[in-house]
């Protein structure tokens, strides 16, 4: 069977977390969290980076920096992962969910405007599929109104729109290093700070609500609580493990371009032929080749399309069940304007196998089995 997904891992791993262990350092903040921290900075050009348990403890610090508070209002598309609803939920706030582009799956912002009540105090751009959304339009909406853009990239590390790495254009943006993901430390995720004016508070809620990361600073002399805080700090083993990633990161990120080109060229006739839709990369945005899905005609023929790539050992899956649909969706959130796409496209969505080192001989096999399925040779 091949896999839908395989972690990846370059060989260093094991090195790097011995020599964390040998070190007497494997709670969090040690060097390989700070490598990590570092490469984050230099590669997005953010103006601090903190590594977290996940991306979703990411989110939740980027709502409490945020000040988001019971009765606000976020405003988000309904096609992605709960963490990105359930961050701002936790708070008191309701998710105002506004329907997708069909060609990128991304937020449609278009609709974003229309959605601002005298309560909405964020906007919560998706990258899916590691393509940036529209920012430009999405930050001169939120520079008009008064809110801030939380960046969800937790699927667009090393993507770019018209030259910014996504997670760096909004106020704040959250990184996943998951499994799943280009680069993984197998639960982690990171935030990163467009300006400096919140990088001493998060660090703060991040250290439980102490100020240690000053007492290791020698800004104090002892360290004490000071205000809210958790625990978001991943042990320096899970860096260790990133950052013998993110040492190669251009060598994975070329490997898995290759993979998805691979797929794209393959399948074209496919789409020219009317049979699938392909992903849409609009001008002016650089991806990451996170995933490749095809769009089938409906969820009908997706269903018989996964049985068929199963029975020919090939794991296939569909994503997300739009949020607004689902019974916390309805509880916590509701949709402004109409779902003319939301539900519509994510029926149709298939993800093919997609990750680093996938070889070419099982490329070509799922192009093949993809193609038998509509009937071309």
């Amino acid at each position: 069977m091949i896999s839908f997904n395989v972690p990846p891992f370059t060989g260093r791993e094991i090195e790097y977390i011995k020599d964390c262990v040998e070190s007497r350092k494997i709670c969090g903040d040690g060097k390989y969290t700070k490598k990590c921290n570092e490469w984050i900075e230099k590669k997005t050009g953010a103006a601090k980076c903190l590594l977290t348990t996940s991306c979703t403890h990411a989110t939740e610090m980027a709502a409490l920096l945020s000040g988001i508070k019971e009765g606000d209002e976020v405003i988000m598309p309904s096609y992605t992962f709960v963490s990105t609803a359930d961050a701002f939920v936790l708070r008191g706030a309701k998710a105002v969910f506004v329907d997708i582009r069909p060609d990128t799956m991304n937020i449609d912002e278009t609709k974003i405007e229309a959605a601002i009540t005298e309560k909405t105090k964020a906007i919560v751009p998706v990258h899916y599929a590691g393509v940036g959304c529209e920012m430009d339009t999405i930050m001169d909406i939120a520079e008009r109104h008064g809110l801030k853009v939380i960046e969800d990239a937790a699927q667009g590390i090393m993507s770019k729109y018209k030259g910014k790495s996504l997670g760096a254009i909004g106020d704040l943006g959250c990184f996943s290093f998951h499994e799943t993901k280009n680069y993984s430390m197998g639960e982690g995720g990171a935030i990163v700070f467009k300006t400096p004016e919140l990088v001493e508070e998060a660090e703060i809620i991040r250290e439980k609500g102490t100020d240690r990361s000053r007492f290791f600073r020698g800004q104090v002399d002892k360290y004490t609580w000071v205000n809210y805080g958790s625990s978001y700090l991943p042990s320096d083993m899970n860096a260790a493990y990133l950052y013998a990633q993110l040492e190669l990161a251009d060598e994975i990120n070329e490997a898995r371009m290759k993979v998805w080109n691979t797929y794209y060229n393959g399948l074209r006739d496919l789409a020219e032929a009317g049979k699938i839709d392909l992903p849409v990369v609009p001008e002016g945005c650089e991806h990451n080749a996170h995933m490749f899905y095809i769009k089938t005609k409906d969820m009908e023929e997706r269903t018989k399309l996964i049985s068929f790539l199963k029975d020919n050992g090939i794991c296939s899956v569909f994503h997300y069940i739009p949020l607004h649909t689902s019974p916390a969706g309805k509880k916590f959130g509701r949709f402004n304007g109409e779902d003319v796409y939301t539900t519509r496209e994510s029926e149709r969505l298939t993800r093919l196998p997609m990750y680093y080192k996938l070889t070419e001989e099982d490329n070509m096999y799922i192009i093949s089995k993809v193609k038998e399925f509509y009937g071309f040779s």
